[in-house]
């Protein structure tokens, strides 16, 4: 899996697997085991301040000397802050969400950084490679977290968005697995960002309660929820079945707003509370079943990745020697 192309030279990385910059999860104890593994850890800065996110870099500095990024949703208000600190403290990588891909490119660029940006569907797509975006992640609605509102699938997205964009493209959204890799690439994929599976590991930041959650979950474990505030994928817990409950009796806007509160994701990912917090997962949860070290992931992944890789090898060679037979005949 220790391969070349366009991902790998941009990011300077010897494997085209990025680490999702999750709230609460991704801090700099992961973002340096994955970086330190050969891929693409990210920080979170979501879930950060300021001040917390510069701390969580400087860590990182120190924990690894291998090439990391930042994740920057930037809908928040505090987005040019968090732009400033990336720059300048030298991050060279900063992956984007939940915005316009052109607010802070003309800042990024004059600060050498590498601009990656996310989206759910094709439109956004062109429109990150229109302002200078270096590479773009299609993120399918199997993804944990807040989704595109239009729900294509990553199977559908992915080669849809590699014909339209001449700029590198990552998948997203349920891959958890080597063989979901392989997959992504030969949809024509340059890399594959990960999210569920790295939140699950011993490294991230998550409470041990969503990480136990997650190995309880099975293929129909994770629901849509928010459709009317913002689209988001999580874990089927009591709390978010009765916000599910409320959206479909026709609750108007305020009134689910009231409901939600704040911070139930904190509150359920990161303090484990399990009767009030959201529990944001990907469909992928089913196939995670046990809690390894980053170290142990990536080495499931190499192991997975090589197993299907020379299943499909071996296919193509016995195809092969049926033409031969059948043109001897």
């Amino acid at each position: 899996m220790k391969f070349k192309n366009r991902i790998t030279n941009l990011l300077e990385i010897e494997k085209p697997v990025i680490q999702g910059g999750m709230v609460w999860a991704s801090g700099w104890k992961l973002v340096s085991a994955v970086s330190n593994c050969g891929g693409l850890g990210l920080i979170g800065a979501g879930s950060m301040k300021p001040p917390l996110l510069e701390e969580h870099i400087l860590k990182t500095q120190k924990a690894t000397d291998k090439s990391f990024g930042v994740n920057i949703p930037l809908l928040r208000q505090d987005a040019e802050e968090l732009v400033d600190v990336v720059i300048k403290n030298n991050v060279k990588i900063v992956f984007t969400s939940a915005g316009h891909p052109g607010k802070f490119i003309d800042k990024f660029k004059l600060a050498g950084i590498k601009v990656v940006h996310v989206v759910p569907a094709v439109k956004f797509g062109l429109k990150a490679e229109s302002v200078g975006c270096d590479a773009i992640v299609g993120e399918g609605v199997e993804a944990g977290g807040h989704n595109g509102a239009d729900e294509i699938t990553t199977m559908a997205l992915i080669p849809q968005l590699v014909d339209a964009v001449k700029i590198p493209v990552i998948a997203a959204g349920g891959i958890a697995t080597g063989r979901q890799i392989l997959s992504a690439l030969a949809l024509g994929a340059e890399g594959v960002q990960i999210g569920t599976a790295f939140a699950a590991t011993k490294e991230s930041g998550l409470h041990n309660n969503y990480k136990q959650k997650i190995l309880e979950a099975s293929d129909n474990s994770t629901i849509l929820i928010l459709k009317k505030l913002g689209m988001a994928r999580a874990l089927k817990t009591d709390f978010a079945l009765k916000l599910l409950t409320a959206e479909q009796s026709c609750i108007d806007k305020d009134e689910l707003r009231e409901m939600l509160g704040k911070k139930k994701e904190m509150i359920g990912m990161f303090e484990g509370n399990l009767n009030d917090g959201i529990f944001e997962a990907g469909q992928s949860s089913g196939l995670i079943n046990e809690i390894v070290s980053v170290k142990d992931l990536f080495a499931s992944f190499e192991n997975d990745f090589n197993l299907a890789f020379r299943s499909i090898y071996k296919m193509q060679i016995n195809h092969a020697k049926e033409q031969r037979l059948e043109s001897g005949k």
